[in-house]
């Protein structure tokens, strides 16, 4: 099943998101379950947030893989969304 993964970061957290930037790419490579990601820009160019589509076998198992996300660890993120999501291109 498919799950996108949706956070927004906490207001002026930037500098969180850069400082685990490496465990979080090291963790999604590790895992083995993200089909695609990539960060939110805001009106400047930065990373404000991320979407992530994760290939897991349910719900339970998308919640553990976000909450052992570095960035969780590290309380970068202001909100969080799990949705079941469905392919239809690319």
């Amino acid at each position: 099943m498919r799950i996108a993964l949706i956070t927004k970061d906490r207001e002026g957290a930037l500098s969180i998101r850069q400082a685990n930037r490496d465990a979080h790419l090291a963790y999604i490579a590790e895992t083995g379950v993200v089909e695609m990601a990539g960060p939110f820009l805001d009106g400047d160019g930065q990373m404000c947030g991320s979407l992530i589509v994760l290939d897991v076998a349910d719900m339970q198992a998308a919640e553990n893989w976000a909450e052992n996300d570095p960035y969780a660890k590290a309380n970068l993120f202001e909100s969080v969304s799990l949705q079941e999501w469905k392919k239809v291109i690319g």
